[in-house]
């Protein structure tokens, strides 16, 4: 394929920047269907006089409808998008991005969508997607999935749909609950997923971070104990990486940590763990759910995050090297293999 392109790149230069436009115009109406024609022109960038041109054609020839609600993609349009998506990662220069984030980070995996979702949101939804799709190609039936919260999360639940070769799955809560906004807490994404995925699911009611002596309270009580069993066990885990400062802020963290995590120079955060930039652990929560060390059970652990300014967070959580996918967006993965 890669001759290809090169090919074309030389003999028709104009046909793919055709290409690559369309693309973008019904990729972008795939995720927000339906969606009005000056919306789509100001969340892609592009001249709404372009827009209402290209809107024209792929209506023209059966690829999208125009409804009183807005724009959605027709079945032969969403299959002319499945069929190009592999095609345009190529002519887009994708498919090197990602081996080169693999390369800098010695994983396994590697997923990178366009866009930087610190300037547009709709990019998160795009990695969601993509989360999706990875785990649709890994799960088969009877697995458990161990899922923690946050925004990154909370879009991979928003993307999720039926997993039809992956009956009767168990969703499961990677921790408790941070006493944040319910829609980004571990329990809520857990469910939606499990929903929209028509698998089964597990809650886990402790709140997150707890003292010493209720944790060893709480892990005593066989309710507790069955739903560790189920998340210490889980075949794949999918998880956030946050910003180490943002996250001990959102935990409400003392003045005596928030200290602590300064001095330690810690920069990212994962399942209740801040690491500096050479992955060193810094602080510790002391949370009830997945302990960074329960990782190695796991067949697939996989990482969500994304936009220019978490680069230097995924690269200090990497160095622990317990997670082996990293689905990212364009933003992230340029500043990752910039030094």
């Amino acid at each position: 394929m890669r001759a290809l392109i090169d090919l074309q790149k030389k003999l028709f230069p104009d046909l793919l920047d055709v290409m690559q436009r369309r693309y973008k115009i019904l990729h972008y109406i795939h995720l927000m269907e339906p969606i009005g024609r000056r919306s789509l022109a100001d969340n892609i960038e592009m001249a709404e006089r372009l827009v209402r041109s290209e809107i024209d054609f792929l209506n023209s020839h059966g690829f999208l409808d125009i409804t009183s609600k807005g724009m959605l993609l027709t079945p032969e349009g969403t299959n002319v998008l499945a069929q190009l998506r592999e095609f345009i990662k190529e002519v887009s220069g994708f498919s090197v991005l990602e081996q080169s984030v693999k390369d800098k980070l010695h994983v396994d995996h590697v997923v990178v969508v366009p866009g930087n979702s610190d300037e547009l949101d709709w990019v998160k939804q795009e990695m969601g997607k993509a989360a999706v799709d990875f785990l649709r190609s890994i799960l088969h039936a009877n697995q458990t999935i161990a899922v923690t919260g946050g925004t990154s999360m909370a879009a991979v639940a928003e993307m999720m749909t039926p997993l039809e070769r992956a009956e009767n799955c168990m969703f499961v809560p990677a921790r408790g609950g941070l006493g944040e906004r319910v829609e980004n807490q571990a329990n809520t994404i857990c469910a939606e997923m499990a929903k929209k995925a028509n698998g089964e699911y597990r809650l886990l009611y402790v709140p997150d971070p707890l003292s010493e002596e209720s944790y060893q309270s709480i892990i005593g009580e066989p309710s507790v104990k069955e739903i560790l069993h189920l998340i210490k066990q889980a075949d794949v885990v999918i998880h956030g990486i946050g910003d180490a400062w943002t996250m001990a802020q959102r935990r409400k963290a003392s003045g005596k940590i928030l200290q602590r995590i300064s001095d330690g120079n810690a920069v990212s955060e994962a399942f209740g763990y801040y690491f500096n930039q050479t992955g060193d652990v810094i602080h510790k929560v002391r949370t009830v759910g997945l302990q960074l060390e329960d990782l190695d059970n796991s067949q697939c652990v996989v990482a969500v995050a994304g936009g220019k300014s978490k680069a230097q967070a995924i690269i200090s959580y990497f160095k622990q090297g317990k997670s082996n996918v990293l689905v990212t967006d364009e933003g992230a993965a340029k500043e990752l293999i910039r030094d």
